[in-house]
């Protein structure tokens, strides 16, 4: 059964805040902090507390800088991510939550988005905090988040481009378009900060009610101003219900997969490929078709496109990718290479395929070869189209002839 989050934000939401709920619902700090390290990023201390606050137990995590905060940019930040030791999953995950605050921060002060400068996302706290929540995802098995209404304060804070209003520029900027609901409460102070937005415009599916859920596990991530009420993030983790109201069931085990039909496969080929993702919205169709072109040369199984329809309604192509696991590292350089993505979905699947075997057709055109497959009592043959659109061509005829004529021998 897949896995899923819910934020409640009631009190706004930041990075240490999630980082915090998140290792409150089960995690080992000592991992955690250990994946953290292989950022391969220095000059902090990552320290995780459990304490309480208004009688109510939860992780307050602290990430304190040893030197100055150092400015980036996108293409430096990802640099530092690609390099980084972390899962390809939790890699996807931190670039699409820093390219949607770039996006934020590019609209705001009106620049390109690999012009933008963070001198406060850039922060390695910042890197961190945002690294750190997709290492937790990734280790908690997560498939599905949706957030509440998200609560911020009122007023203004001052920051390096001076006092600003709240929300701040880039948190009013993420909001456009996102359909996260925005609840004003009386607090002078800041609660949603920009990595916070990040984090639930990247990864969750919009801000609603909680849905009929049992829960397993329920964290909570302190913030560290004192609003005169519980400053923290609660996060519950659990599984969708089908019909009902949401059950509590604590310490829950996820209900095991069942594989369906392999048992009657047994003259099959089985096997495990990876399966490589990247949604592209700024790539032409001739750009997509070169990329393509490469994908299969690094190796590629099978390469195809899928339209989708991202944040915005804006229009964009699933761009996937079939690979044996040896070769997964070298597409997983293609795609980055020859594509615009910052990140990609990895994951591995099992793939039954019939057994198969090439024969060569003689007819009055010329040779064309013939793909054979079979698995039990079942058959299937197909010519192969390099060899029949080359003899169609060769003898100016139709290239639905030759098939037939392949089909008919």
């Amino acid at each position: 059964m897949d896995r899923i989050l819910y934020f409640d934000c009631f009190s706004g939401i930041s990075g240490d805040m999630t980082l915090g709920a998140l290792i409150d619902l089960g995690l080992d700090p000592e991992v955690v902090r250990k994946e953290i390290e292989k950022i391969g990023i220095s000059g902090y201390n990552f320290s995780v507390q459990r304490t309480q606050k208004y009688g109510i137990s939860g992780m307050d995590v602290t990430v304190a800088l040893h030197d100055h905060e150092e400015e980036r940019n996108l293409t430096e930040i990802s640099q530092i991510i690609f390099s980084s030791r972390i899962t390809d999953k939790a890699k996807d995950m931190t670039l699409s939550i820093f390219k949607e605050i770039a996006m934020a921060e590019a609209a705001v002060h009106g620049k390109d988005i690999n012009e933008v400068h963070f001198h406060e996302i850039g922060a390695v706290d910042s890197i961190v905090d945002i690294a750190g929540v997709a290492i937790c995802l990734d280790m908690l098995g997560i498939s599905k988040i949706v957030c509440s209404p998200l609560h911020e304060g009122k007023g203004f804070v001052e920051c390096r481009h001076g006092v600003l209003p709240i929300p701040v520029p880039a948190v009013a900027q993420m909001l456009k378009g996102s359909g996260i609901t925005l609840i004003t409460e009386d607090i002078e102070a800041e609660l949603v900060t920009p990595t916070g937005i990040g984090i639930i415009k990247a990864l969750a599916e919009g801000s609603s009610p909680m849905p009929q859920m049992t829960i397993e596990k329920v964290g909570y991530g302190f913030g560290k101003r004192d609003t005169g009420r519980l400053n923290a993030l609660r996060i519950f983790m659990g599984s969708l219900t089908e019909k009902g109201e949401a059950i509590i069931r604590i310490d829950a085990e996820p209900t095991p997969k069942r594989e369906i039909g392999l048992e009657s496969m047994s003259s099959a080929t089985p096997g495990t490929i990876a399966v490589l993702e990247a949604n592209i919205d700024d790539m032409t169709g001739e750009m997509l078709g070169y990329a393509m072109e490469r994908l299969f040369e690094a190796g590629a199984l099978d390469v195809f496109f899928t339209p989708i329809q991202m944040k915005k309604n804006r229009p964009a192509t699933k761009l996937t990718v079939l690979s044996a696991l040896s070769e997964k590292n070298k597409i997983v350089d293609a795609l980055i290479r020859e594509t615009s993505t910052f990140g990609i979905r990895i994951h591995e699947a099992e793939r039954v395929v019939m057994n198969r075997k090439t024969e060569t057709l003689e007819t009055k055109f010329g040779p064309i070869k013939i793909k054979k497959g079979d698995l039990g009592e079942i058959e299937k043959s197909a010519p192969e189209y390099e060899d029949c659109a080359r003899l169609a061509r060769e003898h100016n005829v139709p290239i639905v002839q030759i098939f037939e004529l392949a089909k008919n021998k």
